[in-house]
């Protein structure tokens, strides 16, 4: 096996690791189902969508789910239980390809300038941790990545930023606290730009108490950084919790409403057993997730791979 094979086997071996809980969870209430009936009824049905609900996939997304396998029970003649785990792992396979792409790269480089990644969340999610993994993916790749400091709301958050530009070898551009961040943004911009950078991360506050204020310094974020690069951002990362369960959803509801989130990474999978908020966040407002976290390492923010993804959760 050569040295990508040992890598990409390395990889998997984290997923499987980082989805553990959310395999048992989820498996073991399959496999009581699954040898308790027989036949694929009405009754397995209701059952089914009870387990998919209490995994976190959400109410939307489960009866989605359900009516599909319902509709292939009927089409093609599916009777025995033990199809049902093939039918389920084929059904969220396809749910999740509508709004992924498996890719063997995070970025294609704009010719010319750098790639400008805009990162949203709420405080306590792991986006600052998320950003600092991300640039170590970029610096490790032999880009030049700079950071952007923007949530100045914290001082915990420029602190820790600036320790991951010092781990990484990524530049940082910040301000005082309280600053402003559209300013903070504008210089990180022209400071990429100035340095013929590759790609841009900022970082920005994750205040949710009120909706208008944070809609309106979004904005304002992104109106700035297009007085330099007018296709900035070509990104809009929004960073989500997957421990939180049904709360993830709400912020998502929340982000996608204040700006237009492109992409989705979700953290701290490998704490929890409410994986499942991976396929009905993605479903449900049509995003593609982008990363996941499965680990604490700098190396367990992991490129989304909804084959391998689906293949952890079902082997």
């Amino acid at each position: 096996m050569g040295l990508f094979g040992l890598f990409n086997k390395e990889k998997k071996e984290r997923l499987d690791h980082g989805l553990q809980k959310t395999k048992t969870s989820l498996f073991s209430r399959l496999s009581r189902l699954i040898t308790a009936k027989r036949k694929v009824d009405a009754d397995v049905l209701d059952e089914l969508e009870e387990i998919l609900i209490s995994s976190d996939v959400g109410v939307d997304t489960t009866l989605k789910i359900v009516e599909r396998i319902s509709a292939r029970v009927k089409r093609d003649a599916y009777e025995t239980t033990e199809e049902l785990n093939i039918i389920l792992r084929e059904e969220i396979a396809a749910m999740l390809a509508e709004n992924s792409k498996t890719t063997a790269s995070d970025i294609e480089l704009p010719e010319g300038r750098p790639y400008v990644i805009m990162v949203v969340g709420v405080n306590g999610v792991g986006k600052t941790t998320t950003i600092g993994k991300l640039a170590h993916r970029f610096t490790a790749e032999g880009k030049k990545v700079v950071l952007g400091a923007a949530d100045t709301f914290r001082a915990a958050a420029i602190e820790q930023l600036s320790i991951w530009a010092e781990r990484t070898g990524a530049t940082i551009i910040k301000q005082q606290m309280g600053s402003d961040p559209a300013s903070v943004a504008y210089d990180t911009i022209a400071s990429a730009v100035a340095q013929k950078a590759d790609v841009v991360i900022i970082d920005t506050a994750g205040r949710l108490h009120n909706k208008v204020n944070l809609m309106n310094e979004l904005s304002k974020i992104k109106n700035v950084m297009k007085k330099i690069l007018p296709d900035a951002p070509d990104e809009v990362l929004l960073v989500l919790d997957g421990s939180t369960g049904q709360n993830a959803f709400e912020q998502a509801r929340q982000f996608t409403k204040a700006t237009e989130v492109s992409a989705l990474a979700i953290t701290k999978l490998d704490g929890t057993a409410k994986g499942g908020v991976v396929i009905g966040v993605s479903d449900q407002f049509s995003l593609p997730v982008k990363y996941i976290g499965v680990g604490e390492g700098i190396d367990d923010l992991q490129l989304f791979d909804k084959t391998q993804f689906v293949d952890s959760l079902f082997n």
